[in-house]
């Protein structure tokens, strides 16, 4: 019996100051639930009877459930019946935070997250044992890979319904944690970087004379962000043990420079002084006496010349949907093939 999927859809990600200083889309509440829908099709293929999803204040549950309610009504029953979880709405990232603490305490197969590197962030944190399935909505989306939601949500349905066996449809993922003195860490699941300015501001990073320090769990040359920095000097595979640190200054300064995009549409020169491979369990202080920590790009931490900051890199620190090794599994035994009729 295939078991409840939930969703956690962030109704406002990749609605930043990158949306200003760069060139990305902004998608609108009927263009996210139609990417949710999608997803919902793949898991109603696959006969997951249920989804529960988090409520949230920018309608777009409200637009998924009035476009189930018609579909229904025309006698369509493809799509999984949506529930809402019963908790507290405060249109923050909080409300990401409990919507995953919830349903980690119910039997819950998978979670599908709708939104950037932030909102899988948080979901990450706080989902325990239960896999997630990325969808890209956010500015800057590094983690959540590209792909069609309707195949996501076919390959979370294939696990969820037990047709696809955990060890072949999940996978083990790297983090990284930052640490200020003894205090719990922070985690990021692409990279960390440190800033030369305390004010946190608008959160997101874009002014590049003030990057001095990052750490990426995997580099990608074609991806933007952070990340894409290190992936166009040393590229480091999600799959792949360890990660990249490497020393930033001012471009008209550095040793070297690298161009990098580092919004949609922001393609900026950045300075480099060093960079090197860094390995699990490896603790690594900065060198920078004063600024903030920006976890997957957006700045959450400040710090001073009193305090340490310590980053170290964990593997298999959460599980996702294998996506392409579900789909694979699936063509190679035949699980979705069915015999034609024999004509009388």
């Amino acid at each position: 019996m295939p078991r409840k999927v939930g969703v956690i859809a962030n109704p406002i990600s990749g609605r930043d100051i990158r949306r200003i200083v760069a060139k990305a889309n902004n998608l609108q509440v009927a263009d996210r639930a139609n990417i949710l829908l999608r997803a919902l099709a793949g898991l109603g293929a696959c006969g997951v009877p249920d989804v529960v999803m988090m409520p949230e204040r920018g309608g777009l549950a409200g637009h998924v459930l009035r476009q189930l309610a018609q579909t229904s009504r025309r006698g369509d029953e493809r799509f999984p019946r949506l529930a809402l979880l019963d908790m507290p709405v405060t249109g923050t990232a909080e409300d990401s935070r409990r919507a995953a603490r919830l349903m980690a305490r119910e039997d819950i197969a998978a979670i599908i997250v709708l939104g950037g590197d932030g909102t899988h962030r948080i979901v990450a944190a706080e989902c325990g044992a239960i896999p997630i399935a990325g969808v890209s909505t956010g500015t800057n989306n590094a983690f959540p890979e590209m792909r069609e939601p309707t195949v996501t949500g076919f390959a979370t349905g294939l696990v969820a319904s037990g047709a696809v066996p955990d060890a072949i449809g999940l996978k083990g993922n790297k983090w990284l944690e930052a640490r200020v003195d003894d205090n719990a860490p922070e985690i990021a699941l692409v990279d960390i970087a440190v800033v030369a300015e305390q004010n946190l501001g608008a959160r997101a990073l874009w002014r590049v004379e003030t990057f001095r320090e990052l750490y990426v769990a995997f580099a990608d040359p074609n991806l933007i962000g952070m990340s894409a920095i290190a992936g166009l000097i040393e590229p480091v595979g999600r799959d792949e043990p360890g990660g990249l640190m490497m020393r930033l200054a001012p471009a008209e300064t550095a040793p070297m420079s690298v161009l990098a995009p580092i919004a949609p549409g922001l393609v900026e020169k950045i300075g480099v002084e060093h960079w090197r491979r860094f390995t699990t369990g490896e603790t690594i202080s900065t060198t920078v006496p004063a600024g903030s920590i920006a976890l997957d790009g957006e700045r959450e931490l400040t710090f001073d010349r009193r305090q340490k900051i310590s980053i170290e890199l964990i593997e298999n620190a959460f599980r996702t949907i294998d996506v392409p090794a579900v789909m694979g599994f699936a063509a190679a035994s035949g699980l979705l093939r069915e015999k034609a009729l024999a004509c009388a």
